[in-house]
């Protein structure tokens, strides 16, 4: 059962380690640590990508930064209680992780295959200049009885089709994990600059 639900979520990414090693909690004594992978896209952007890795994969207390490294694993997501409300904060779950001294430009890889269920209506719109996009909330499943609830952004036709679907229906998807700034307005004197975590979905079947 356990390779069925590790099969719907598949990640790969190599990029750049670009922070230091952040403890973010422990289960049954093996320590789960947080930090930051940058990918280059193929417009010369970067995506910076938050990934939880266990002590037992990696020498925690070693200086990465500026290493480059292959995770392999699963994008996950948990509900952080704050401000009276729970904010769905995302990472890459790292099963495999390799890091290698070579300049991994030539490599860079960031990949992710969803298999799961829509379950919050289909958000779409157009740009000011007519381009159009989807917003999908994807759940898919994890063993224990959990799920992972997986923000999703369609383009253009896949837009189209995307904005058809019915809360509930089962979709694959194929593309890239993505992050963008956005500013939040706290108060009507206080804004917070934020990162979103989002899939660009480049191929997607229902």
């Amino acid at each position: 059962m356990a390779d069925k639900m590790f099969e719907n979520n598949q990640v790969s990414i190599i990029g750049e380690i670009v922070s230091d090693f952040q403890f973010s909690h422990e289960v049954y004594g093996e320590g789960f640590y947080m930090m930051e992978v940058s990918v280059r896209r193929l417009s010369d952007c970067m995506d910076y990508i938050p990934v939880m890795v266990s002590e037992r994969l990696i020498n925690v207390e070693g200086d990465y930064i500026g290493k480059s490294v292959y995770i392999g694993g699963q994008f996950r997501s948990f509900n952080r209680h704050e401000e009276k409300k729970n904010r769905l904060v995302l990472s890459v779950f790292a099963r495999e992780l390799e890091v290698f001294d070579s300049d991994y430009d030539e490599d860079a890889a960031n990949q992710i295959f969803l298999d799961g269920y829509i379950c919050k209506e289909a958000i779409y719109r157009k740009t000011p200049l007519g381009r159009e996009i989807a917003d999908l909330l994807v759940a898919v499943n994890r063993s224990y009885g959990k799920s992972d609830y997986i923000p999703c952004i369609c383009w253009g036709r896949n837009a189209r089709f995307a904005s058809t679907f019915e809360v509930g229906t089962h979709v694959q998807i194929w593309g890239r994990i993505q992050s963008r700034d956005y500013v939040k307005k706290l108060s009507e004197t206080q804004v917070e600059q934020r990162t979103a975590y989002e899939v660009s979905v480049s191929k997607i079947e229902a």
